[in-house]
C-alpha cells in the first residue's frame, strides 16, 4: 500500500533529480526499503509525503556521492557550451511559448538547486516544506531556487525578473 500509494510522487521527484529514468527507478525502490525499514521513526510531525520525499531526496544525495554523476554531467554540459561557442553556435535559447523541456532547463543546476526548484514549482512545495524534506535552513532553500532560476535565466536566455 505505501509503494502504491506514493510511488509516483516519488518516481517523478527522482527522475527530475537525476534525469536518468531506470536510474530513478532504483533508488525508488532504494527509498521504500529505506523507509519501510523506518517507518516507525514518522511521528505525525508534517505530511508523510514530505518524509517520504527527505528520505528520496537522501537516497539520491548519498547515489550521487557514489558515483560523482553530478560533477561528470557539469563537466560534461561546461565542455558542450565551449564547444558550441568555440563553433560559432549560439547558446541554448527558449522563446517564450515554447514548450519546456524541464530535464534540459534542470540539467546544468547543482543537485541541492535542482531539489529545491523541482519541490516548490513542481510539487508545490513551500520553502518550509523544501527546508524540511531537504534538511537545508529556510534561507538556504530560498537562495537555492534564486541561483537556480537566474541561472536557467542567463544559460537559455529566458526573459524575465529574478522573482518571475
Amino acid at each position: 500500500m505505501l509503494v502504491s500509494r506514493h510511488q509516483s510522487r516519488v518516481r517523478g521527484y527522482l527522475r527530475h533529480l537525476c534525469g536518468d529514468h531506470s536510474a530513478a527507478d532504483d533508488l525508488a525502490q532504494e527509498t521504500f526499503i529505506r523507509a519501510w525499514d523506518r517507518l516507525s521513526s514518522f511521528r505525525g510531525r508534517g505530511a508523510f509525503t514530505s518524509w517520504l520525499l527527505s528520505i528520496a531526496h537522501n537516497t539520491f544525495l548519498q547515489s550521487t556521492r557514489k558515483s560523482g554523476r553530478e560533477r561528470r554531467l557539469m563537466v560534461e554540459f561546461e565542455r558542450r557550451l565551449e564547444e558550441g561557442e568555440a563553433g560559432g553556435l549560439a547558446s541554448p535559447t527558449i522563446a517564450e511559448g515554447d514548450l519546456l523541456d524541464l530535464p534540459r532547463l534542470l540539467e546544468p543546476l547543482s543537485a541541492e538547486e535542482r531539489a529545491v526548484i523541482v519541490l516548490g514549482y513542481g510539487y508545490g512545495y513551500s520553502h518550509g516544506e523544501i527546508a524540511r524534506v531537504t534538511g537545508m535552513p529556510v534561507g538556504t532553500v530560498k537562495s537555492h531556487i534564486r541561483r537556480g532560476k537566474l541561472r536557467i535565466r542567463e544559460i537559455f536566455r529566458i526573459e524575465g525578473g529574478p522573482d518571475g
